[in-house]
C-alpha cells in the first residue's frame, strides 16, 4: 500500500529551481491576480465593494457545488449530473415554498433528494461498476426532467427567502458570510485531503484502483461516499441558488456544466500538478467568477464569454492529461 500512496505524491524536482514546474503549479494564482488587476484598470467599478461582494457570493455558491466533483475527478471518475441536481434543488425548494412549506422543510427535502441522486450514482458506478460518464448523464437527465416537471417547464417564483436568504445576504464588511462559511468548509476539506488517509486513498484510486483494492482499501465504499457527497453539496448549492434568484429554475444547471469542469480541471494544475484539489478548485471558481463579472462590465456578449470559458476548459483538460502522462512516464 505504501507504494501506491507514494506514487500519488509529487516528485521533487531534480537539481535546482525548476521554473517550468513553478509556473505550472502557481500559474493559476498569477492568472487570477492578473485578471483582477486588468479588469480593475479597464473598469474601476470592478474593484468596487458592491461588485467584490457579488463576485464572492456567486463564487461561494459555485464552490459548494463543485467541491464534491473535485474529489470524484481526483479519484479518476466523473460526475456530470451535479448541475442538474442543483437545478432540481431550486425547483423542489420553490415548489414547496409556493405550497406554503417553510424554508427548513423545503431545504431538507431538497438536500435529501440530492443525497438520493448521489447514492444512485454511487450504487451504479462504485458498486455495480457501470461507466460513470454514461450513468451520470442518465441520472442528470432524470434530475433535470423531474425539475422541469415540477414547474411544468417553467420557473417558479416566490417572495420569501427565509433563513437561507438571511445567510446569503449577511455580510462582514464587504465579505459575504457565505464566503466565510465556504472558506471554513474548504479548510476542512483541505485537511481531509492532505492530512488523512481518506485523501491519500482518493488519489491512490486514480493511480491504480486495483492495487488499492488489493491492499484492503474499500474503494467501492469510498467512491460511493464521494458520489453521495457530490449529490448533497449540489443540492445545498441549489438551495442557495433558489434564495439568490427568488425562484426555482429548471434549466439553470446548463450554465454550471462548463464552469464546474473548468474550475476542477484547470484548478488541478495548481499545487498538485495535474491532480484536482480543493485549493485549485477554489482558485478556479474565483477566476471564472471574476472573468464573468469583468466581461459583463466590458460589455462582452454571451457568445464571447462562452468562447473564453470553453477555451479555459480545453486548456485545463490538455494540461491535466499532459501532466499526468509525463508524471506516469517518470514512475
Amino acid at each position: 500500500m505504501s507504494a501506491v500512496l507514494s506514487s500519488t505524491a509529487s516528485r521533487p524536482p531534480r537539481g535546482g529551481f525548476d521554473a517550468r514546474r513553478f509556473l505550472v503549479r502557481y500559474g493559476l494564482f498569477f492568472l487570477l491576480v492578473a485578471l483582477v488587476v486588468a479588469f480593475s484598470w479597464m473598469r474601476p467599478s470592478f474593484a468596487s465593494a458592491a461588485n467584490i461582494n457579488d463576485i464572492l457570493r456567486t463564487a461561494s455558491i459555485s464552490a459548494i457545488m463543485f467541491l464534491g466533483l473535485t474529489w470524484i475527478i481526483a479519484a479518476g471518475e466523473i460526475d456530470v449530473s451535479f448541475m442538474s441536481v442543483a437545478a432540481l434543488g431550486t425547483m423542489i425548494v420553490a415548489g414547496l415554498i409556493q405550497t406554503g412549506a417553510g424554508w427548513p422543510l423545503a431545504s431538507a427535502v431538497a438536500v435529501f433528494f440530492g443525497l438520493v441522486f448521489g447514492c444512485l450514482n454511487g450504487l451504479l458506478v462504485a458498486v455495480m461498476r457501470l461507466p460513470a460518464l454514461v450513468i451520470t448523464i442518465a441520472t442528470g437527465g432524470l434530475a433535470g426532467s423531474i425539475a422541469a416537471a415540477i414547474g411544468k417547464g417553467t420557473s417558479i417564483p416566490f417572495n420569501s427567502v427565509g433563513f437561507v436568504g438571511i445567510v446569503l445576504n449577511a455580510n462582514v464588511d464587504i465579505v459575504p458570510v457565505l464566503a466565510i462559511l465556504v472558506i471554513a468548509l474548504y479548510g476542512l476539506a483541505l485537511v481531509l485531503q492532505d492530512r488523512t488517509t481518506f485523501g491519500h486513498y482518493i488519489y491512490a484510486m486514480e493511480q491504480n484502483r486495483e492495487a488499492v483494492v488489493e491492499a484492503g482499501v474499500p474503494a467501492s465504499r469510498l467512491l460511493f461516499l464521494l458520489y453521495g457527497l457530490s449529490g448533497v453539496l449540489s443540492a445545498v448549492a441549489g438551495v442557495f441558488l433558489a434564495a439568490d434568484l427568488s425562484s426555482g429554475q429548471p434549466y439553470i444547471g446548463a450554465s454550471y456544466f462548463i464552469d464546474g469542469l473548468t474550475a476542477v480541471l484547470l484548478g488541478g494544475m495548481a499545487l498538485k500538478m495535474g491532480k484536482p484539489n480543493v485549493i485549485g478548485t477554489l482558485v478556479g471558481v474565483l477566476l471564472l467568477a471574476s472573468l464573468l463579472s469583468g466581461a459583463a462590465l466590458l460589455g462582452w456578449t454571451d457568445s464571447q464569454r462562452q468562447i473564453v470559458r470553453a477555451a479555459l476548459l480545453i486548456t485545463g483538460v490538455a494540461l491535466v492529461v499532459w501532466t499526468r502522462r509525463k508524471t506516469r512516464a517518470q514512475l
